[in-house]
């Protein structure tokens, strides 16, 4: 399953998320993981999930971070819940298409391997077609 949040800047998506980072650590029984780009959620998130700077990695496009996923997956067979945090600002563009394609691609991951994925994206809906926008929350 993949759930996406988007909304323009300051509308609550990093708050939403960091709330639903703390629920998926109180009642998922596997591990939960949450990918920034910088050290920003360092105290908002609980310590029970594990929290992932990219900028750390290197992380700075969607084929990176799909490798990135397929690793922390290929290591960890626990993990249940993916949360990242403001993806656009972590792979430095905005491209619809593109997000289109790597949202079907965390779905298809998803499903294999069990992993339910939570996306903030700083944009405005109406922007977007349906490719994108039948994920949101």
């Amino acid at each position: 399953m993949v759930r996406l949040i988007m909304g323009l800047k300051g509308t609550g998506k990093t708050k939403t998320l960091v709330e639903l980072v703390r629920k998926a650590v109180d009642e998922e029984h596997g591990d939960v993981i949450c990918i920034e780009k910088d050290k920003v959620l360092t105290y908002d998130i609980p310590y029970q999930a594990r929290l992932i700077h990219a900028s750390e990695f290197g992380i700075n496009s969607l084929e990176l971070m799909r490798g990135f996923i397929s690793g922390l997956a290929a290591g960890n067979f626990d993990i249940t819940h993916v949360f990242i945090d403001n993806l656009f600002k972590i792979i430095g563009q905005a491209d619809a298409e593109v997000l289109a394609d790597f949202l079907a691609w965390l779905e298809r991951f998803g499903g294999q391997e069990s992993i339910t994925f939570t996306v903030t994206v700083s944009a405005d809906p109406a922007d977007y077609g349906e490719a994108v926008t039948k994920y949101l929350a």
